[in-house]
């Protein structure tokens, strides 16, 4: 049988991760006593008076009652002196969880988390890590479990996944299921495992438009179309890789080295040489054109233009960048 502390407190700004602990203590909670025994304070309820009546109040349920509270970055320090001293006696069999979702001035008190680390409880601090500080905490991440991730590997699997821990996490277990423990993981495996099918080609695709590839990014297409992507697949992807050409392109024509470019991209260093050099085979106006094509094919992807098919849409929109 599980085992529960009276008192829970679980703040910070990583409000994806908050989220989730709410959910499975919520879970947890259920399997132990059922709905009945779940009692929610959220939205305007979330106050620290009605999480005192909450506690004060008597239960018809048998067994741990659990009051859950999210919504206490709201409260000041003036509210939750009944709740303070409250901890310090809480009723039997009681678990009282306290979320706090925190953004700027809206923070938990700090008298409040002193009141539950005093009466035994157990505070937990969600925190963001910083965009360029995540290939390291998915490096230490993948060592918890039994992952070795050389550097480019670390930044592959960020550039792929994007800048939720959550998401990186899961991520990591995947890959973790996949190999055997203790594995080497380089850049190449992370793509492999991490990117799926349809992205690995819309990649293809993507980097076929910067370097003026016609036939290579016509071929991508219709791989894409074959898997059901639709036009959005090519603007979204497209579109974003296009405008990073750009920058690069222009930082490139005012006399900025490889190096320098390379050095500032958030990508691994295999990759982001050979988009430098993709980029370097194209002028930034032929880019810009490029990028142009795209946004009309935006606009007829939404109907507003003539109606007309994917395929044609995408046809059109190929043959202006490269005709």
């Amino acid at each position: 049988m599980a085992t529960f502390k009276s008192a829970y407190l679980i703040h910070g700004d990583d409000h994806g991760r908050i989220a989730e602990r709410r959910s499975k203590l919520r879970q947890v909670a259920e399997a132990e006593s059922g709905e009945g025994g779940i009692e929610l304070l959220e939205g305007e309820r979330a106050t620290a008076e009605a999480t005192v009546a909450a506690l004060c109040a008597m239960s018809l349920s048998p067994g741990r009652r659990f009051v859950i509270v999210d919504g206490c970055e709201r409260w000041k320090a003036a509210d939750t002196e009944e709740l303070e001293k409250l901890l310090g006696d809480m009723p039997p069999e009681t678990t009282l969880a306290l979320f706090a979702r925190e953004d700027g001035r809206d923070k938990v008190p700090a008298s409040l988390i002193k009141a539950v680390e005093k009466a035994d409880g157990a505070v937990q601090e969600e925190v963001k890590v910083k965009p360029w500080k995540l290939p390291d905490w998915a490096r230490e991440s993948g060592k918890a479990l039994g992952l070795q991730l050389d550097p480019a590997a670390a930044k592959a699997l960020v550039q792929i996944v994007g800048d939720r821990q959550q998401r990186i996490q899961r991520e990591l277990e995947k890959i973790a299921l996949s190999l055997e423990p203790g594995a080497r993981v380089s850049e190449e495996t992370v793509i492999e495992l991490a990117a799926g099918s349809a992205e690995r080609k819309a990649w293809t695709l993507a980097d076929a438009l910067i370097a003026g590839q016609g036939r290579r990014a016509a071929r991508a297409w219709v791989e894409l179309e074959s898997q059901g992507e639709r036009s959005g697949a090519l603007v979204g992807l497209g579109a974003r890789r296009l405008r990073d050409a750009i920058v690069v392109s222009e930082r490139l024509e005012a006399g900025e080295s490889a190096a320098e470019v390379r050095s500032s991209l958030r990508m691994p260093p295999k990759s982001a040489d050979a988009f430098i050099r993709e980029v370097g085979q194209t002028d930034v106006e032929t880019l810009r054109d490029r990028l142009a094509a795209l946004a009309e094919l935006e606009v007829a992807s939404r109907g507003g233009a003539k109606p007309m098919s994917d395929a044609t849409a995408v046809a059109r929109a190929l043959d202006a960048m490269f005709n």
